[in-house]
């Protein structure tokens, strides 16, 4: 490559519009500045700004070509989140589109040779890695498969939180597999269902977990957008306290092309919750908040989500009978119920067994059988969790 195309490539670097927000990604930046400090001559700040560019390349691949193309493709601009929402883009949008793809795809192919041989400097400087990609078809690719892999940090990750309204990806989440689980067959396989339907376009049910203390019922929740995140399945969890955020959250990923699971833990209410309003108007489809690429899906340990106490009896609300109904009445608005319930021995046994058996224990199984039902005993019952305690307990203690 030849200086003057080097000089060339800076220069243009300051005209992206689609990926102008690629310009403060530190890697893609610090390049850009080492190609300006080289055509200025000056080899302190080349050899400083070289250093610092190839140190954040290295934190995350030795592959320029692999940074920015990834940087590229998982990137929330104009042109992807018209193409997401199904609005059009323009004759003008695309030119400038297929201009800063063949721009972005010079910078990220420019070898790391030509660099060091206009760096006058005869010490050790790390090399860098480039490759061959044709920029503009593999982000073609990439907006025909938006309902896969969708886009912005929906691209990145497959698990999010809300923090003050705003969704927060979870950068290490659970990493449980439906592989991991033994027993609840049936129960499991409904929810899985459900979702599968969700993820092909079909009506899918909100559905509520109901059931006993570490049967599984959020683990399945999160193994099932573990196992689906690569067919476009994304998980928001909230808390009880923010059901409030429910409507701002729906407006938001309404509209993206990805399927969403907004997931609620340990689901319960007072009778004067001010929560209650905001669940009930999604569960209900209300037309500011339905959307069919989301579905609640909820846990509980209660069948009835509403705490009620036999003081809240004693309202003095004409009409109390229909209140009450109404509060108690929550989970029926639940399109799917599914109930996870303690195990029996034989059951919580076979789960034993199981887990004995991926866990690779080496004591003999009728021994491990007699001290699982102690174990359980110990710890006010029988479920999967306390069988999976069990055996990490008795994995740990192996020599």
């Amino acid at each position: 490559m030849k200086m003057t195309d080097i000089k060339t490539i800076a220069e243009a670097c300051r005209t992206p519009v689609i990926f102008r927000g690629l310009l403060d990604d530190p890697v893609i930046a610090g390049l850009i500045k080492t190609l300006g400090y080289i055509e200025e001559g000056d080899t302190e700040k080349a050899v400083t700004g070289y250093c610092s560019f190839v140190e954040g390349l290295y934190s995350e691949t030795d592959d320029l070509t692999e940074y920015v193309l990834e940087s590229v493709l998982e990137s929330e601009n104009l042109y992807i989140v018209k193409r997401a929402e199904g609005r059009p883009t323009g004759e003008l949008l695309d030119e400038c589109l297929a201009n800063e793809l063949y721009l972005l795809e010079q910078l990220a192919t420019i070898p790391c040779d030509e660099l060091l041989d206009r760096i006058d400097y005869d010490g050790f400087l790390p090399r860098y890695r480039t490759s061959a990609c044709d920029f503009s078809k593999t982000y073609a690719d990439r907006i025909h498969g938006l309902d896969r892999f969708g886009y912005g940090i929906f691209a990145q990750f497959h698990m999010f939180v809300s923090k003050d309204g705003e969704i927060v990806p979870v950068k290490y989440p659970d990493s449980i597999s439906l592989s991991d689980f033994s027993g609840y067959e049936r129960e499991r396989g409904e929810v899985i269902n459900n979702t599968l339907a969700l993820l092909s376009g079909k009506p899918a049910n909100n559905v509520l977990l109901y059931g006993d203390c570490g049967t599984g019922k959020s683990s399945t929740v999160k193994a099932i957008a573990n196992d689906f995140a690569d067919r476009g399945l994304r998980l928001i969890e909230l808390k009880k306290k923010q059901l409030h955020e429910l409507p701002d959250i729906v407006k938001q990923i309404s509209r993206n092309p990805l399927k969403f699971i907004i997931f609620i833990d340990d689901l319960s209410f007072t009778e004067d919750d001010d929560d209650f309003a905001a669940l009930k108007a999604i569960l209900e489809g209300s037309v500011a908040s339905s959307a069919n690429n989301i579905c609640i899906y909820a846990t509980s340990n209660r069948r009835h989500l509403i705490r009620e106490t036999f003081s809240a009896r004693k309202g003095d609300e004409i009409h109390f009978k229909d209140t009450m109904q109404e509060l108690v009445s929550l989970s029926d608005r639940f399109g799917l119920t599914v109930t996870f319930v303690k195990p029996d021995k034989q059951n919580y046994l076979s789960v034993v067994d199981d887990l004995a058996k991926k866990y690779s224990v080496k004591m003999p199984i009728e021994e491990v059988r007699k001290q699982a039902e102690a174990f359980a005993l110990a710890r006010a019952g029988r479920s999967p969790r306390v069988a999976k305690q069990f055996i990490e307990y008795l994995k740990g203690m192996e020599d």
